[in-house]
């Protein structure tokens, strides 16, 4: 069994200009420390036509419940790889070293009238017998608040004069 978590979110901004961001590793960085990381490494090779973009982010797990808290202890650790194949989709795969499960999914950027939306497609695969489902809920809980936080960081940057 898996766990679906789709995510939208919009930007009043062109698809490229969306694109040029998610390439930008100094906002890639912004994210991370948006999303309370303790540290980070953010390595983006290509550019706006095609990357491949690779984030590494200890994370508190202050706000996880006791009984998640017990598996991956005071903090943890998560690796997420995009291969952007064009500007507008990626494929992305985020991990949690020495974890049973992994999340698989793409991103796609699509404009209409100068409105971007960007949406993120994952599966969450958690391999613990009898949590399993628990665990998937609370990743996708978790994901979306983060995903929450670039979005904040995203609106902040695209209007932001000192790019």
């Amino acid at each position: 069994m898996a766990t679906r978590l789709v995510h939208k979110m919009t930007y009043e901004a062109s698809a490229i200009e969306v694109a040029g961001m998610l390439s930008d590793p100094v906002f890639r960085e912004t994210v991370c420390r948006n999303q309370r990381a303790t540290s980070y490494t953010v390595e983006i090779e290509g550019n706006v036509d095609a990357k491949a973009v690779r984030i590494e982010m200890a994370q508190p797990t202050d706000r996880v419940p006791a009984f998640a808290k017990k598996i991956v202890g005071d903090s943890t650790t998560i690796v997420q790889t995009e291969t952007w194949s064009s500007p507008l989709r990626a494929t992305v795969t985020i991990v949690i070293p020495g974890k049973p499960g992994d999340i698989q999914g793409t991103v796609t950027l699509v404009e209409v009238d100068g409105v971007t939306t960007e949406t993120v497609d994952l599966e969450i695969k958690v391999k613990i017998p009898l949590v399993a489902a628990k665990i998937e809920e609370l990743l996708a809980k978790l994901l979306g608040s983060a995903m929450r936080a670039e979005e904040r960081t995203g609106k902040e940057w695209l209007g932001s004069e000192s790019r």
